[in-house]
C-alpha cells in the first residue's frame, strides 16, 4: 500500500491490522539505511531450527532486536553462534508482517574482536577434546622400523619433496607410497579423508604421514575439519601429523597419534636413522663376542677344575661305592622278604587251625553226624516228614534212612 492510497484509506475508514503492518513494512523496504547495515551486539536466545535457520536476538546495555539468519546465509558460517557471543552482524531490518514485528535480517557474521576461523578452531578443539578424541591413552604405536610409509599431501608441494630426502638419507629400507591430494580449498578435506580410506583399508603401509607445509589459517583449514578428525580417531593404521610449520597447530595435530612440527620432521620421528642402527649393530655384535669369550674362558677354568678332581683321576671309585651300596640293599632286601615270608607262614597255620576247628567235617570226626534232607541240613523235625528219607553223613560216609517216627523235645 502506497502512501497515498494509505493516507485516503485513513481519511475514510479505520485500517485493518494487516494494512496497517504492510504499510509499515514498506516504509522499511523503502529505507536504503535500513537495507544494508553493519550491527554489533550480544547474542541472546539462540536457537539453531531443524529446518537450518538460526534465530536469536542482538542486544547491548540500552536494548535488543530479533533477528533471522536463514539457511543459505548459515551454511557459509565458519563457526557456532552462541549465547553471549559478541558479533558483528551485515542484515538489513525488515518487517514479519504477521506477527507485527521488525527484526534484523542477517546475511553474515563474524566475532567481535576476533578471527571466525580461529573460533571455529577453538569451538571445535574444545569439543573433541571433551569427547576424548585427543587423549593419550587411545593414541596408536608408532612402529619402529617401518618399511611402507604412505604419504598424503600435495604432489607438487615442498612437503614431499622433504619427505622423500629424509626418508631417503635416513632409512633407505623404507617404500614411499603417496597418495595426491588436494591440501586446502574446496574439497581438500574430502580428498585428505579419501586418502586415509584407502590407507587405512588396504592395510598396505605400516604408518601415515599427513601433512603440507605451511600457509595462513585458511590455507591449513581442511586439517581443522571435523569430519578429518573423527576419520583420524577412527584410523587403524598409525598417523604422524605435519601440517605447517612449527608454531601452526590444527586440530588434525591433536587428534592423530603423533605430532611433528613440520613435514621434514614428520619423516625423521617415522623412522630411525640407518647409521644409527649400524652403530647399535656393531655395538651389540662387540658385546656378544665379548660375552662368548668370557662364556669360554669360564667354561675352560670349569674344565680343567673338573680334570683335576679325584673323580676324574680315579672313576673306579664312583662304580665300588655303588656296586657295595647295591649290594648291601640286595641283602638287606632279601632278608626282609625272608622275615616276611615266615611271618605270614605263621599265620597261615594258625588260621588253618582255625579253620579245622570250626569245620563240620572235624565235629563228625569227633563221633557226630549230620542229617540232611535234599542236600540241606535238618535243624529241626518240623522240617522232615514220617517216611521221608534222609541221608545221615558220618565220618566215613552217608547212612541213607527213612524217618519212621518224629517227636519234639
Amino acid at each position: 500500500m502506497d502512501i497515498s492510497i494509505f493516507r485516503e484509506r485513513r481519511a475514510q475508514s479505520e485500517l485493518t491490522v494487516s494494512e496497517l503492518n504492510s504499510y509499515i513494512k514498506r516504509l522499511f523496504d523503502s529505507d536504503r539505511t535500513l537495507s544494508a547495515l553493519s550491527v554489533k551486539g550480544e547474542i541472546s536466545n539462540f536457537t539453531a531450527h531443524k529446518s537450518g535457520h538460526l534465530y536469536f536476538s542482538l542486544k547491548d546495555g540500552g536494548g535488543q532486536i530479533k533477528a533471522i539468519m536463514f539457511r543459505s546465509a548459515a551454511a557459509s558460517l565458519k563457526f557456532i553462534p552462541e549465547d553471549g557471543m559478541k558479533v558483528i552482524v551485515r542484515c538489513s531490518v525488515g518487517v514479519y508482517e504477521v506477527g507485527g514485528v521488525y527484526q534484523l535480517y542477517v546475511t553474515s557474521m563474524q566475532p567481535d574482536g576476533i578471527g571466525a576461523l580461529y573460533l571455529a578452531y577453538e569451538q571445535l578443539k574444545a569439543r573433541l577434546e571433551s569427547e576424548g578424541l585427543f587423549a593419550e591413552e587411545v593414541k596408536r604405536l608408532i612402529p619402529r622400523y617401518p618399511t611402507k610409509i604412505g604419504v598424503i599431501t600435495s604432489p607438487t608441494g615442498a612437503a614431499i619433496r622433504d619427505i622423500i630426502n629424509v626418508l631417503g638419507r635416513r632409512f633407505p629400507l623404507a617404500t614411499v607410497y603417496l597418495y595426491p591430494s588436494l591440501v586446502q580449498g574446496e574439497g581438500a578435506e574430502d580428498n585428505l579423508i579419501k586418502a586415509l580410506d584407502y590407507f587405512d583399508k588396504s592395510s598396505l603401509v605400516d604408518l601415515v604421514i599427513i601433512g603440507r607445509g605451511g600457509g595462513s589459517i585458511e590455507d591449513l583449514w581442511a586439517f581443522n575439519g571435523e569430519k578429518l578428525a573423527r576419520r583420524i580417531y577412527t584410523a587403524q593404521v598409525p598417523i604422524i601429523s605435519a601440517v605447517g610449520h612449527e608454531t601452526d597447530f590444527t586440530i588434525c595435530d591433536f587428534v592423530a597419534d603423533l605430532r611433528a612440527p613440520t613435514p621434514s620432521a614428520a619423516a625423521e620421528l617415522a623412522v630411525p636413522d640407518y647409521k644409527d642402527l649400524l652403530i647399535n649393530l656393531d655395538n651389540l655384535s662387540n658385546r656378544c663376542k665379548n660375552s662368548l669369550i668370557r662364556l669360554t674362558e669360564r667354561l675352560e677354568e670349569r674344565f680343567f677344575a673338573l680334570k683335576k678332581s679325584k673323580i676324574l683321576e680315579n672313576p673306579e671309585q664312583i662304580f665300588s661305592k655303588k656296586e657295595e651300596k647295591i649290594s648291601n640293599l640286595y641283602k638287606e632286601l632279601l632278608t626282609s622278604f625272608e622275615k616276611k615270608i615266615q611271618r605270614e607262614e605263621t599265620k597261615l597255620v594258625l588260621l588253618s587251625g582255625k579253620a579245622n576247628a570250626l569245620s563240620p567235617l572235624s565235629v563228625i570226626g569227633r563221633g557226630y553226624s549230620v542229617a540232611q534232607s535234599g542236600g540241606a541240613v535238618v535243624k529241626s523235625v518240623e522240617s522232615v516228614r514220617v517216611g521221608e528219607k534222609i541221608d545221615i553223613r558220618v565220618s566215613d560216609g552217608i547212612i541213607e534212612a527213612s524217618v519212621e517216627n518224629k517227636r519234639n523235645f
